[in-house]
């Protein structure tokens, strides 16, 4: 029996999580995909908003703003990165230049720091590669990137460290409420009984409600995005978060420096009927291209090294959906969760438990809120680096050369408290395959270390999902 089970790991799943192992409680991690942050949290802009844009009173507003703060605290506790970028949006003539002193006056209401508005010169000054069609900018100083997934990682890790429990390719099917406790059933067969039930489900989120409540009060409507990924050799050419000015689809196509030195472009904002079908289209990509020239004369397409898709929640429902069931008590709904739904996580995470749950109990006294800090191999010193190949030779057998990432932290990346065996996994921990030739070159030498590392045959090796093998079947073999 446990006291929380919450269904879906992303984000807000896996930061609920680590709030809730702060005290004595049997807390589950359900998710039905085969790693951490497979849908939203994985294709987003990865963008810590300043609550520049969200209508003052709403909870996004006051989540965002609050949530912003809370990643200082974040990167200290779970050693996640901070890229403190600032933002700057753009404006072409005189009436948008009103909007961006509306929009200056709405951030300031939100409770914004530090917003000030420059002139197109002036912001020149700062990025040179600003389009020479803007008139004035909004700086948001605050505005920061990190590495999404990696934060719901470091989450989950640290709360698993701390006692919860986590379980993948675990879907709910269905949830049903007997004598004060629930009972959900898996699509394995498997039966998980709690007292209580928190549904942090994405765009599922409404199909997950469905099992339990009679009358749902929103409906998602899934909303695609295309991104664009340029190559670390355009490093240089922003160093600002860039936005348009925000219509109603959302804060429109960005210009956004990386973490890892990469620049992100996008994304599209067009709703859609599926839920789990992420592909890039050629009108997504053409439109990204059309959209950025407000924002820059000259974008160096040629850098390209990638595309990709993702799904975010949108909801009927006009803000982030995050209150007990009117219908049954004990089930939690963290729904509609769409931007700035990353920056707001650990304030949404507090939110629920102390606000809409009211958690009534006195901390652990042995929770332990830090995680280790990973400090890539090639960023240490000559010295710790020999230090280490002394220790395990596998630090010296450089298996990515365009992330210069090590065998030893690929097999770090499968053991770890939150580790995962399939190829993508492993990209999103250690990076292995995130540079210029995309795993063109170390894909096959990292299928070799799971196989070795978990026993398991090499055509058996998930790309990621389940039932993905990268290999099918031998094509050099003796009859």
């Amino acid at each position: 029996m446990y006291d929380y089970v919450i269904i879906g790991a992303g984000i807000i799943g896996t930061t609920i999580a680590r709030e809730l192992s702060k005290y004595p409680l049997k807390v589950l991690v359900l998710e039905k995909e085969n790693d951490i942050a497979n849908q939203q949290t994985t294709a987003n802009s990865a963008i810590i908003h300043s609550g520049h844009d969200p209508k003052p009173g709403t909870l996004k507003a006051r989540l965002c703003v609050r949530g912003n703060a809370l990643y200082h605290v974040l990167e200290k506790e779970l050693s996640i990165p901070l890229l403190r970028t600032g933002a700057f949006v753009v404006a072409h003539n005189e009436n948008e230049e009103e909007l961006l002193h509306q929009l200056q006056e709405r951030a300031k209401i939100n409770g914004v720091p530090q917003t000030s508005l420059l002139s197109g010169d002036d912001a020149r000054k700062i990025e040179p590669n600003l389009t020479k069609n803007a008139t004035m900018v909004l700086s948001l100083p605050t505005t920061m990137v990190t590495y999404p997934w990696g934060v719901a990682i470091a989450a989950l890790e640290n709360a698993i460290v701390n006692g919860v429990h986590f379980r993948k390719n675990s879907e709910v099917i269905s949830i049903r409420k007997s004598h004060d406790v629930f009972q959900l059933t898996l699509k394995s067969g498997d039966l998980i009984e709690s007292k209580h039930v928190i549904s942090a489900a994405g765009v599922f989120s409404d199909d997950v409600a469905s099992m339990i409540e009679q009358n749902v009060a929103y409906t998602i409507h899934p909303r695609k995005g295309e991104y664009y990924v340029l190559d670390r050799k355009a490093k240089h050419l922003f160093s600002h978060v860039l936005y348009p000015l925000p219509t109603e689809k959302g804060k429109g196509v960005l210009i956004v420096p990386q973490v890892h030195g990469n620049i992100l472009l996008g994304p599209t904002s067009t709703l859609v009927q599926s839920k789990d079908i992420a592909s890039t289209t050629p009108g997504g990509m053409a439109q990204i291209k059309e959209d950025l020239k407000r924002l820059s004369d000259g974008m160096p397409y040629e850098l390209i090294i990638r595309s990709f898709a993702g799904i975010r929640a949108s909801s009927s429902y006009d803000d982030f959906y995050i209150q007990e069931s009117k219908e049954i008590k004990g089930f939690y709904h963290v729904a509609g969760i769409d931007s700035p739904g990353l920056t707001a996580a650990p304030a949404i995470a507090e939110y629920l438990i102390h606000e809409v749950i009211q958690l009534d109990m006195n901390p652990k006294p042995d929770f332990n809120p830090i995680r280790e800090k990973h400090i890539a191999f090639y960023s240490r010193s000559l010295e710790d680096r020999k230090r280490l190949i002394k220790k395990d030779p596998r630090y010296g057998n450089i298996i990515c050369k365009c992330e210069k990432i090590t065998e030893a932290e690929i097999v770090e990346a499968i053991h770890g408290p939150a580790g995962n065996d399939t190829i993508k996994g492993i990209k999103k921990r250690a990076r292995a395959g995130g540079g210029l030739c995309q795993g063109g070159y170390c894909e096959s030498l990292v299928l070799k270390i799971i196989a070795r590392e978990t026993g398991k045959p090499l055509n058996q090796i998930n790309y990621y999902a389940e039932n993905t093998p990268i290999l099918v079947q031998e094509t050099k073999v003796k009859k």
